[in-house]
């Protein structure tokens, strides 16, 4: 038998509810629900109200990385100057404001991405993340290019994009291994992998690059 629907005078559940009730549900059960029908019975809403949201867990799991990205987008336009920031520093405000997002849901991060021993397995909930990562460095990039004049100093977008997206995943996995107080010690790797990145993008990298593969050297010596 079917959940029961909820009436027209029932106050209908939100697609932020529907996240908030499987985050909870993960957590509290320490496993993922078996079933929608099962998942839907017990947080009080119907199946009808689950899929006009998401059309299964692994779209739900996937849209969860994907309002990370946008709450984490729209905290950081919510400073009147991000808009006068250079790429360096929007990057870097993106960066610094979803591993917030993170630190606040890290129970919730550290079981979803170590559920499946196949890590090809709990990568794919990224796939909607990777999409919206490479999007907005591929927009800092262009832009970049755009003050540019010699055609063969712009850089291929395509290829800073994924490295952005590389450089997500770096941080991530950071992130997840670091013991250090309010992972301090993260936003040391972010300042210096970005400004790293950028550096190799006007061409001046050098410097950078070696500051931050002395701090891994030294992160991994300790």
């Amino acid at each position: 038998m079917a959940a029961k629907k909820t009436t027209s005078k029932s106050k209908k559940i939100s697609r932020e509810q529907v996240i908030e009730a499987y985050m909870t549900t993960v957590l509290d059960a320490e496993t993922t629900p078996k079933s929608v029908y099962k998942f839907c019975k017990e947080n009080n809403f119907t199946e009808d109200e689950f899929y006009s949201f998401f059309g299964s867990f692994d779209g739900l799991k996937d849209s969860i990385w994907t309002t990370f990205f946008d709450h984490s987008m729209k905290l950081a336009h919510k400073n009147k100057e991000y808009e006068h920031f250079s790429n360096k520093e929007k990057m870097l405000t993106f960066f610094y404001t979803f591993f917030e997002l993170l630190t606040a849901n890290r129970s919730y991060v550290l079981f979803t991405l170590s559920q499946d021993r196949d890590m090809l397995k709990n990568m794919m909930q990224l796939k909607g993340l990777r999409k919206h990562v490479k999007e907005f460095a591929a927009g800092l990039i262009e832009e970049q290019n755009d003050t540019k004049s010699i055609k063969i100093l712009k850089q291929p977008v395509s290829v800073f994009s994924e490295g952005a997206w590389l450089q997500t995943l770096f941080i991530m996995k950071y992130w997840m291994e670091d013991n250090s107080p309010s992972f301090e010690k993260t936003d040391i790797v972010i300042e210096k992998s970005v400004r790293a990145i950028f550096d190799v993008f006007e061409t001046t990298p050098l410097e950078s690059v070696l500051d931050f593969g002395k701090f891994l050297w030294k992160e991994k010596m300790n």
